[in-house]
């Protein structure tokens, strides 16, 4: 194939080829003032990559700094691969999430295996070994065969990759509305394990050294990933499916333990993954982070295609590549290792101390562009905010009492609605017990993974009710951050931190960038009370089709630290006899509810309220009472209300329950009251448990398979059995799926 001939700088300009990469009037104005001249076609492409919001959070850094990213137990915040947390005895826990929505709307299987092999390169290229995958999915009704069809490809590619590559599928948590029908939201999150002497930093440092390429070779795949996760969805992306990077798990498996081999080595002075925008921002945010220059010579890139333009080398985001810079002369080391592990590895380049990257071709030097420029300096916009008319109108409404004619009918209904049911179709696709540490398994509040040779375990979850974030983005960015802690607590652990995945409509928008602003302010006070800090994660925006956008949903990824074996809880319910606690209080509160949607089809009004101070105070109740052994199970009441919170606790065992509340039903069985627990307690532990915590006995398990809901009068409510609540709970998807409609 004969070599490309790039377009000109005159082109570049005259022909305004730099506004299809991105890159607005003024943006080409301001690097052409940095350059002191017109840049070329592939320097163009670098800063427009680096400069696309996928990279540069161009039009949400302003809100990002709010985030508290500090705490005693931090040992590295944002701006590295992952963020990591000590969690004693010289180790500590590194996590990450990033989206991949984008081209999982496109090529939903690559898309999602693709967005699972870049958060693993995340966390191992810090040296640290991924002991668990959770995801976080949204997609539009599965009654739309386009939707069934992204979900199952998308399950499948999540599934593909990190089986093979034999990290365990632990988590996760999917929900389902029409205004994600063309923008799917698929999100991953990856933890892993390291020691505090093997932390490495994606850094090229000392004149001189190094610049390695390790891995898979160069091709044409993903060229322009980041800029195309940066603009709207439209008829014309199905063209851009070349944007869309293709995986090899098993080559991310030799190139996984290459990594963590080659930590160990003190020739290895920094290491980064060729993630969004491939050897562009691994290269430019290398030598940025390090105050000092790259030069690389393009003609040594392994390249699995012929007559590679610079552009095109630049700009590809081929899966499973790392750029490593090791000690001048100590490079024997790391190719011994790279080469047992059957990988490729070429010397392309080495550290300047000039503070520019310049890339060389066939003997022409074809970019030379100061680093800061492509990594800490670029644009930064503060968009005009604007309060939407929908959220005014919404906070007029008052709130009313929904009309539920038959009580069992509804919550049977609410059970096989897919945002509350059983994802076992899904996570039955997923090898959650490779590595034999899965403690707790998906189902439950949080999955837990215990820590090989100590007592400790870690809980992890992934959370957001995107439905408030809609009606109210501040409180619901709030709720949001509270109900991930309220997961980790009732598993028995203490939040360590929160790594958040932002996915937004368009902010260009001045509706849509108050939803970024409010929400972003709500999480960070949630943050802050909660002693959460914000160690790392990934901003998505342009999350829209054809003009609308999906609603607010920024994802929480959150891990905690459970100090001992025993302290492990699960949400089923144990013993008949064992007495059942209701803890927190229940308000006529439906806005946004899952009984909402069933009822009207559609969500409005105010949002539940949330007083994070009794959050904080109730979650460590709780906890103080499952560390002293006082509780059986612990579940957090979240969509569908008591109801379904109860009738979660007994899907599973052969147990049953019989519960009398007070006050008026609809409110007590569907509400979506915050900062509420159902709790089980061995009658001995009766006094125990009530003198740390203040909660209302409303009944005790049962040894008869049925859950039995009366009124304070005896009067019964609602009565069905487990056999009922497992079929409309667990038959939902698969039944969704099977429908030719």
């Amino acid at each position: 194939m004969l070599q490309q001939l790039e377009p000109t700088s005159v082109q570049v300009k005259a022909d305004k080829l730099y506004q299809e990469m991105g890159l607005t009037d003024e943006e080409f104005a301001l690097v052409e003032s940095i350059l002191g001249r017109t840049p070329n076609y592939t320097e163009t492409g670098i800063f427009s990559v680096m400069w696309s919001e996928h990279c540069s959070y161009k039009n949400s850094k302003v809100l990002l700094k709010k985030f508290p990213v500090d705490g005693e137990k931090v040992l590295q915040g944002p701006g590295e691969g992952a963020g990591i947390i000590d969690i004693g005895d010289e180790q500590a826990v590194v996590f990450k999430i990033e989206s991949h929505n984008h081209p999982s709307a496109i090529e939903p299987y690559q898309g999602a295996a693709t967005g699972v092999g870049g958060i693993l390169r995340d966390v191992f290229s810090m040296g640290a070994r991924p002991i668990s995958i959770l995801n976080s999915l949204r997609f539009g009704e599965l009654t739309s065969p386009k939707v069934r069809y992204l979900f199952e490809e998308v399950v499948a590619g999540i599934a593909g990759y990190g089986n093979c590559v034999g990290v365990p599928t632990v988590g996760g948590e999917i929900q389902f509305d029409p205004c994600y029908d063309g923008n799917p939201l698929v999100n991953a999150m990856c933890v892993g394990l390291i020691d505090h002497k093997d932390i490495q930093k994606g850094q090229a440092k000392g004149v001189g050294n190094t610049v390695m390429y390790v891995g898979a070779s160069t091709g044409r795949d993903g060229i322009h990933g980041a800029t195309f996760a940066s603009e709207e969805l439209s008829e014309g992306s199905e063209a851009k499916r070349p944007a869309v990077q293709v995986g090899d798990p098993f080559m991310e498996k030799l190139l996984l333990e290459a990594c963590l081999e080659l930590v160990h080595c003190d020739s290895l002075i920094g290491i980064q993954d060729m993630g969004a925008a491939g050897l562009t921002s691994s290269s430019a945010e290398m030598a940025s982070k390090a105050g000092s220059g790259i030069e690389m010579n393009l003609d040594l890139i392994p390249q699995r295609e012929t007559g590679m333009t610079p552009y095109e080398m630049m700009l590809s985001e081929s899966q499973e590549r790392m750029l490593l810079v090791v000690k001048k002369g100590e490079e024997d080391e790391i190719k011994k290792i790279v080469e047992r592990w059957g990988l490729l590895w070429a010397e392309v380049g080495h550290v300047t101390d000039d503070k520019h990257l310049r890339l060389l071709h066939k003997g022409e030097l074809v970019a030379n562009i100061p680093v800061d420029a492509l990594a800490e300096d670029a644009p930064v916009y503060h968009k005009p905010s604007k309060v939407p008319a929908y959220y005014e109108t919404f906070q007029q409404l008052e709130q009313k009492l929904p009309v539920v004619d038959d009580y069992k009918e509804t919550l049977l209904q609410l059970l096989a609605q897919p945002t509350i049911a059983s994802k076992e179709w899904v996570y039955d696709q997923y090898d959650y017990m490779v590595q034999t540490n899965t403690v707790v398994s998906p189902g439950s509040d949080a999955a837990v993974v215990r820590i090989r040779g100590t007592e400790k375990s870690l809980a992890m979850t992934t959370d957001c009710n995107s439905r408030y974030l809609y009606l109210d983005p501040e409180v619901g960015g709030q709720i949001a951050v509270a109900e991930a802690a309220r997961n980790i607590v009732c598993s028995g652990g203490v939040p360590l931190g929160v790594t958040d995945c932002l996915n937004y409509g368009s902010p260009d928008k001045p509706e849509i960038f108050w939803q970024l602003e409010k929400s972003t302010d709500g999480m960070s006070e949630a943050c802050r009370e909660l002693e959460t800090p914000v160690i790392g994660g990934n901003v998505s925006l342009y999350n829209e089709t054809n003009g609308e956008a999906i609603y607010p949903t920024p994802v929480i990824g959150m891990v905690g630290l459970i100090e001992k074996q025993e302290h492990i809880t699960t949400q089923a319910f144990k013993d008949s006899g064992d007495l059942i606690y209701l803890i927190g209080d229940t308000k006529a509160e439906f806005a946004g509810s899952e009984l909402q949607k069933l009822l009207e089809g559609k969500i409005s009004g105010k949002a539940p309220e949330l007083n994070l101070k009794v959050e904080k105070e109730r979650q460590k109740q709780l906890l103080q009472a499952i560390q002293a052994g006082l509780v059986a199970s612990a579940h957090d009441v979240s969509e569908g209300g008591i109801s379904v919170a109860l009738a979660e606790c007994m899907t599973s065992g052969n147990v049953g329950a019989k519960v009398s509340l007070t006050g008026e039903a609809v409110t007590n069985l569907f509400s979506e009251s915050q900062s509420r627990f159902i709790v089980t307690v061995k009658n001995e532990n009766r006094q125990s448990f009530e003198n740390i915590i203040q909660a209302t006995l409303i009944g005790e398990v049962t040894s008869t398979p049925k859950l039995e809901i009366t009124d304070n009068q005896g009067k019964a409510l609602l009565e069905a059995t487990q056999d009922e609540i497992v079929k409309a709970w667990k038959g939902a998807i698969p039944c969704l799926l099977k429908s030719k409609a």
